[in-house]
């Protein structure tokens, strides 16, 4: 309704300047101010004042005036507050958007006709995950969720690095040491399992004697260029400890949950299209041999730094066989959005600059950045063995949760009003989502430092403070259920007179606008913000609008409110990745 709302509006501004002479290029249609009362508000006045040498005031008014609501779907009146412009909805907005969120699909928008894949996490098969790394999960299967919601054909894909240095030294190292020579593993899982080998490697590598280093840098090269030729021998070396090591990580992420449609290997692209790649890159004019190396000179796009694609002995670098990876997903893929560290970007700019000097159109790649998430206590590292992990941050989580839900929730546990699976998947759904939300709720781009206080707060506008309120609603229906009180299909708008039901109403017309602008922006944040303000919208009339004890048919309307509540907050949570909680 409210993207129905704002096209008329939009047509409305249009009519008026075009009525009035004045040029129609920027209607400034956008949510009006906090303390303007309307839906939607066009501050058009502020770039016609000049033009018209009126004030805004003047000339919001001469515009107001200038439309005819009659002509427009669901526009009742406007008037103007200042400089604005407001648009105010007829009583029919009302119930068709209560009408419509009741299907349970609220939110959804039509099929695009179009594919487009998410390759997210990503990370290197070296050990498991932590807490670092975790945003991009986080934040990669939100956009997947959010993309899919609003009518794109998504597949996600993890991009397995099995052709690199990092799982060279794995591999070799796996294959030195004695398992003997090792510390204990912290969990009895594949990934902490193997991280041990690569620690350890590492450590020779930096420490070791010189005869030691020399004999394991022939061997990590070794490696890498039987990877480079296609040996058999070598991929099946480099299989057993890529694919254990993917299957811890994976257990990691799944409790997340991120799951992924398919993982997409390094050396699914070699030999034979990272040596198309690399021939065409070393055919091209910026391209120059230069320190042992072909390099690709991109000073024309803004990139000081050379792309290094070719090394002295033959071998590929990441970036040529990203490189043909992007190229394979231009041609089977309407879009490709990445999602990347921050650490990442220049590679990735440089790497889009390269396709097109091959001639290809990078407008269907897309990034989304990410600054990296820190306890409080440092950043973190796999290689040195001083990163906090996810498993271990999984788990804090839930106990957390478990006491706070313990604390609040004692004499309903004690009265056996909820049983001790109940305190289970309460502080579950609780403590994992209170981490999904918290790292999804701020932008990409902004560093974050996880705080348990913050993200596990029932009061402050975090997790469970949004699914408290999902809990609430799914009570209130519970309770009218009891009461042989049924959510009717219709609503009459009439019944909806109080201004925090009309602010409700209002909060859920707008959520399948905010799922347009969460897709085509690829900022899942915005969801996380729309959920928030959602609650207080929802708690405000939930103090302020009883339902069961109204009468009859505002109870009706009012039950029919609260489902549609239900509905909008429980698919802004999943597009999230944070279950909705029925009872809390």
């Amino acid at each position: 309704m409210f993207l129905t709302f704002r096209a008329a509006v939009e047509a409305a501004v249009e009519d008026a300047l075009t009525a009035l002479d004045l040029p129609a290029d920027d209607l400034g249609v956008e949510r009006p101010p906090e303390d303007v009362d309307a839906v939607l508000a066009s501050s058009v006045a502020f770039r016609l004042a000049g033009e018209t040498g009126a004030p805004p005031p003047a000339v919001a008014e001469r515009v107001a005036d200038a439309v005819d609501p009659a002509v427009h779907e669901y526009l009742d009146r406007v008037d103007t507050q200042g400089p604005y412009v407001n648009f105010h909805p007829t009583p029919r907005y009302l119930s068709d958007t209560v009408e419509a969120a009741l299907d349970g699909d609220w939110g959804r928008l039509p099929d695009r006709g179009e594919s487009v894949v998410v390759e997210h996490t990503s990370a290197n098969p070296t050990g498991p995950v932590h807490i670092g790394r975790a945003r991009n999960p986080i934040v990669g299967d939100a956009v997947a969720r959010i993309l899919g919601f609003a009518g794109y054909d998504v597949e996600t894909h993890y991009y397995v690095n099995d052709a690199g240095r990092q799982v060279a030294i794995l591999t070799w190292a796996y294959e030195t040491f004695d398992e003997a020579e090792l510390p204990e593993a912290e969990r009895e899982k594949r990934d902490h399992e193997l991280v041990r080998y690569y620690r350890r490697g590492t450590t020779v590598l930096e420490e070791g004697d010189p005869e030691a280093v020399e004999a394991a840098e022939s061997a990590i090269a070794a490696v890498m260029q039987g990877l480079e030729e296609g040996d058999p021998e070598t991929e099946e070396r480099v299989e057993a400890v890529v694919e254990p090591m993917l299957e811890g990580m994976s257990a990691s992420l799944e409790r997340l949950p991120a799951a992924f449609d398919r993982r997409v290997h390094e050396t699914e692209f070699m030999p034979a299209e990272t040596r198309d790649a690399t021939a065409r890159l070393r055919a091209l004019d910026e391209a120059v041999y230069d320190e042992e190396a072909w390099q690709l000179d991109l000073a024309d796009f803004g990139i000081e730094k050379r792309l290094v694609f070719q090394r002295s002995d033959g071998t590929s670098l990441y970036p040529t066989r990203d490189i043909a990876h992007h190229q394979w997903k231009l041609d089977e893929y309407d879009h490709a959005v990445t999602v990347l560290g921050e650490d990442h970007r220049l590679q990735a700019d440089s790497v889009r600059a390269a396709l097109e000097l091959l001639g290809h159109d990078t407008d269907p790649l897309d990034q989304v950045i990410y600054s990296y998430v820190d306890m409080p206590e440092g950043k973190m590292s796999t290689r040195a063995g001083t990163g906090v992990d996810l498993d271990d941050l999984l788990d804090e989580a839930v106990e957390r949760a478990r006491e706070e839900v313990e604390d609040r929730a004692g004499d309903r546990i004690r009265e056996d009003d909820l049983s001790p699976e109940d305190v289970d998947r309460i502080a579950r759904q609780v403590g994992v989502g209170a981490v999904r939300f918290d790292v999804v709720a701020k932008q990409p781009t902004k560093a974050i430092t996880f705080e348990w206080e913050r993200a596990l707060n029932f009061e402050a506008q975090s997790a469970p403070y949004v699914q408290y309120v999902h809990a609430r609603t799914c009570g209130v229906l519970e309770r009218a259920r009891s009461e042989d009180s049924t959510v009717s299909s219709s609503v009459d708008p009439t019944a909806l007179s109080a201004p925090e039901e009309r602010d409700l109403v209002r909060a859920v017309a707008r959520f399948p606008a905010v799922v347009k602008a969460a897709a085509e922006d690829r900022t899942p944040h915005v969801v996380a913000t729309y959920a928030r303000e959602f609650a207080e919208t929802f708690n405000a009339f939930y103090r302020s609008c009883p339902v069961l004890s109204a009468d009859e048919e505002v109870r009706a309307a009012r039950l029919a409110l609260v489902a549609a509540a239900r509905e909008t907050v429980g698919n802004a949570l999943s597009l999230l990745g944070v279950e909705a909680p029925e009872s809390m």
